[in-house]
């Protein structure tokens, strides 16, 4: 079985929210399994700014369905989007 890298926009529930204690519950808490590659920041407007993560996971049906699950949990994170899966090789 092969490897994707999925990477996921995650949008915070404002302006107000600390991106970077954000960013280590993420790091800190990712499921078993998916291997966080880099969280970086990326503009939205008006001062917002929303993370992106590249994060690794098995080629499996429901391979994000994990991930998806814990960064929604998350204090302070308003949405996620799946951006986008490149099958790696």
């Amino acid at each position: 079985m092969g490897e994707v890298l999925a990477r996921i926009k995650i949008m915070p529930e404002g302006a107000e929210i600390n991106l970077e204690e954000l960013k280590k519950k993420i790091e800190e808490g990712m499921p078993q399994g998916a291997k966080l590659q880099r969280v970086s920041e990326e503009p939205v407007a008006f001062g917002l700014k929303a993370l992106v993560a590249d994060v690794i996971v098995d080629d499996a049906e429901g391979g994000t369905d994990k991930i998806e699950d814990f960064i929604s949990s998350l204090d302070g994170v308003s949405s996620i989007q799946i951006v986008s899966l490149t099958r790696l090789l």
